[in-house]
């Protein structure tokens, strides 16, 4: 089961450029790598990630290169930026303290809200 569109939409960018820190990828090796890598969890198709990636690649956080394949055929490769790197650790940041207090939320009690006092 994957996340809800909205999840998703958050989570892709800093989900791509986490695994681009790794090492360069193409586009349909990271839509492989995404789902693998994740469990399932972060399933995209070719027709979100490209997208995606032409995005980030606007914004100055990819830098693409064209590269010969083994077999013969020439696919572009997308590789992180100083800028791009930059961007994707702030992000993780702010991923991590919104996890902490979402967290902290569930800790301070039953998590249920409070009855409301009657008149």
């Amino acid at each position: 089961m994957g996340l809800d569109r909205e999840w998703m939409r958050g989570a892709a960018p800093l989900a791509v450029m986490t695994l681009l820190a790794d090492g360069e990828m193409y586009g349909y090796e990271l839509v492989e790598a995404l789902e693998a890598r994740s469990g399932g969890l972060l399933e995209m198709g070719q027709s979100t990630v490209y997208p995606l990636l032409y995005t980030l690649e606007k914004k100055g956080h990819l830098a693409p290169h064209w590269r010969k394949a083994e077999s013969g055929r020439r696919r572009k490769y997308y590789g992180l930026t100083a800028e791009g790197r930059a961007w994707m650790n702030e992000q993780r940041g702010q991923f991590e303290r919104l996890v902490t207090a979402l967290r902290r939320l569930g800790d301070s009690g039953s998590g249920a809200p409070e009855p409301a006092e009657a008149p």
